[in-house]
């Protein structure tokens, strides 16, 4: 019966999309599941219902699950379908746990192909309505967050919020100084763009997508990645991989480089620069060039990465020549590329105190990353985090530091096996972390090197992305007392992933079932809790941009809920929260006078109530009187500071949290409008500007060196490395911190 259904849903989504204009129809064939495909969802769900830390079995409830989730992936923010489209798929709620276990797979493409087709449809509306431009006297609202919204219930409603869309994005432009004709040009650009990245989506997108609506509706961290994702991660993992050394970027049909990696083939050529666009490529000195104006950015990537010490060819058209300029041919031989801005780096801050100057060490650890391929065959040199983290440590020491910072923000995990070692730098021996399995048993993952790198004043800075990996290590620290953890509520992310080859399962020679990334297990703290869901609580806190409701583990509505079992056995080092009440009162009467604390603070509430908003005014006079308000904001902020530069810019990650808490005027483009060379130098500016967050870390930790010096009796010392605390300070070895 319900092989009779998914043809039903199937013919029922072609019938949605047959009323579509024959120009619509045709700019978008729709995909079809490629032979492997049902295979792979088939083997997927075998492991998942199998072997998952929570499985769940696929059956009518879970299916109901994929669904309403399948729908969020694609218009999570409900702009494209209407609701006569969702009355059609209901039908289908029920069914996928067939689709995947017959191996039909008909039904999630047939959906995703009337999506396609609604995306067509929606952006060719809008770029029609360029031609009449808007009248910005009225009142009216665009409403930007419809993810609690309903959906559309018919084709008028959907144009109705379209045209307030293209309405928004033209008054933006309009506000931040363009013309009609420049916003036309930039808006139907923006428009095609759209249609034609729809027109590239492949079947593996598809499958990808339906894919993990099915792997993240049991658990939020199970993946599906197929085997370009996979290559990703695995270079994201080793720090590596084989090619020219260039970072690309795309721009309306072009593939255009963005930057050149320090002593790659690419910059030694010195025949490349950033803005050249990449036309064609060739493969050896006699290969033909194949012309990639249009490609995907991801398959151009795939023809010019190879193997080590073969030979690509770029048909380059120069950054300062014309449309119909001069191309050259530039000939490369393909080497190993470190990625060496992904990996750990020093840096030294000077705290002035009176007359006495202290230098804080600060290591910057982006991801807990090994290259464990190059690790298994014996390679001495291979890339580890733990590794490069050490040395640091004695370059550190060699500059006489008085302090160590280990900056873990936006650090969002990877090894385990990396987590704990590092974390054995700084307290030696011992155990780390927990793990508990789908069965209940416990295992204790252990520092193995019994020789510590640092056994100073240490502090570790953490944000809400700080994850994974991040937490196991800033929870170690605390749990040991082996130093402060200052900064915002980590993540939340508490369980074990491991990567299975569905290849390697069937015996495959080449690669084309993917991975799948599967939670095994669930970390617990030495001191027996979790940093499941309620993650790792500072033991000083900095304001906050995140949304704590929106972000982090708790924003899932399927995460694993917060446990706890028996502590390890381990001996803390010191007593951290003995320090907490000084570092505290300092803390707090040091950044009274710090200009851009008190700016950060602003921002912080303006933004807690900019999230609150779900519309924004299309009227003219109403956004300009917000922008000069705006404006005169930043004006007397440079003021304030005594600058002519905003150094807020720098403080955050997201473009958007600047554009919310009015540090940026909003210039209404998007990534790929923005001048190259601008776009690039106010990246650089960014990156240099002042951390304020950082160097109130550094400033923390050099009050605790201070507190320390100033005692006779100081040191509270364990079997491996010290923690010191003021002798005068009540302490009890018996109630170590543990921040939970």
């Amino acid at each position: 019966m319900k092989k009779i259904l998914w043809c039903f849903v199937f013919v029922a989504a072609m019938g949605v999309q047959a009323a579509t204009s024959d120009l619509t129809t045709q700019a978008v064939p729709p995909l079809k599941p490629l032979s492997e495909q049902p295979k792979a969802a088939h083997l997927a769900a075998e492991l998942l219902t199998r072997h998952h830390y929570k499985p769940v079995p696929l059956d009518d409830a879970l299916s109901a699950k994929i669904f309403d989730r399948y729908l969020k992936l694609l218009d999570g923010e409900k702009r494209f379908f209407v609701q006569s489209d969702i009355d059609h798929l209901e039908a289908a709620r029920t069914s996928f746990d067939d689709a995947i276990y017959n191996e039909y797979l008909g039904l999630p493409f047939a959906i995703f192909n009337l999506y396609t087709q609604r995306v067509v449809e929606r952006f060719t509306y809008a770029r029609s309505l360029l031609k009449d431009g808007f009248d910005f006297r009225k009142n009216e609202l665009y409403q930007y967050n419809r993810e609690k919204a309903a959906w559309a219930k018919s084709e008028q409603e959907i144009k109705e919020l379209w045209r307030t869309r293209v309405k928004s994005d033209w008054l933006r432009l309009k506000l931040a100084g363009k013309d009609d004709k420049a916003i036309i040009e930039t808006l139907d650009k923006r428009y095609e763009n759209s249609l034609q990245r729809v027109a590239l989506t492949k079947s593996e997108d598809a499958f990808q997508l339906f894919m993990n609506a099915y792997a993240t509706s049991i658990e939020p961290h199970t993946n599906y990645m197929g085997s370009r994702a996979t290559e990703e991660f695995d270079i994201s993992m080793r720090l590596s991989l084989v090619g020219i050394g260039a970072v690309l970027t795309q721009k309306d049909d072009y593939t255009i480089i963005r930057e050149l990696v320090p002593g790659g083939p690419a910059q030694l050529s010195e025949q490349l620069k950033p803005g050249d666009r990449i036309m064609g490529i060739a493969q050896g000195k006699n290969g033909v060039v194949a012309d990639i104006l249009g490609w995907r950015l991801d398959d151009t990537v795939a023809k010019i990465r190879g193997e080590p010490d073969t030979i690509v060819v770029l048909d380059i058209l120069p950054v300062d020549a014309g449309p119909d300029g001069k191309h050259k041919l530039v000939s490369l031989t393909r080497k190993k590329i470190t990625l060496d801005r992904q990996a750990a780096k020093k840096s030294i801050i000077s705290v002035a105190e009176g007359k006495n100057t202290r230098r804080i060490g600060v290591i910057s650890l982006p991801a807990f990353y090994a290259d464990f391929e190059a690790r298994g065959r014996g390679d001495p040199d291979f890339k580890s985090a733990t590794r490069d983290v050490n040395r640091l440590l004695d370059e550190l020491k060699t500059d006489k530091v008085d302090g160590v910072l280990m900056d873990l923000r936006n650090n969002g995990g990877g090894s385990l096996a990396e987590a704990v070692q590092l974390t054995g730098l700084f307290i030696g021996a011992g155990p780390v972390v927990q793990q508990r399995d789908a069965q209940g048993s416990i295992t204790v993952s252990r520092a193995t090197d019994a020789i510590v790198a640092w056994d100073g004043p240490l502090a570790v800075l953490i944000n809400r992305n700080s994850a994974s990996a991040s937490e196991i290590f800033a929870a170690a620290i605390q749990d040991y007392g082996r130093g402060l953890v200052i900064g915002e509520r980590s993540f939340g992310k508490g369980t074990v992933q491991t990567m299975i080859n569905l290849d390697q399962i069937v015996k495959n020679e080449t690669p084309a079932l993917g991975d799948l990334k599967l939670t095994i297990a669930q970390f617990f703290r030495v001191n027996g809790g979790t940093t499941q869901l309620r993650g790792v609580e500072p033991d000083i806190n900095f304001p906050s941009f995140t949304d704590e409701e929106n972000s982090g583990e708790s924003s899932f509505d399927n995460a694993l809920p917060w446990t706890k079992v028996q502590a390890a056995d381990y001996s803390p080092q010191g007593n951290q929260k003995a320090l907490l009440p000084s570092l505290q009162m300092r803390h707090e009467a040091r950044i009274k006078s710090v200009q851009d604390f008190k700016f950060l603070k602003e921002d912080v509430a303006e933004a807690s109530r900019l999230r609150k908003k779900t519309s924004v005014s299309l009227n003219e006079a109403e956004r300009r009187r917000e922008r000069e308000d705006q404006e005169a904001k930043i004006a007397l902020r440079k003021k304030l500071r005594g600058t002519d530069e905003d150094t807020q810019a720098g403080l955050h990650d997201e473009e958007t949290e600047a554009k919310n808490t009015g540090s940026v005027p909003d210039d209404g483009l998007q990534a790929d409008e923005r001048d190259l060379k601008k776009e690039l130098a106010a990246e650089k500016a960014r990156k240099n500007a002042k951390d304020i967050l950082l160097d109130e870390a550094a400033h923390i930790l050099s009050d605790q060196v201070a507190l320390l010096k100033r005692e006779s009796r100081v040191a509270v010392r364990g079997k491996q490395g010290s923690s010191m605390v003021p002798a005068e300070i009540p302490w009890s070895e018996a109630s170590p911190a543990t921040g939970l």
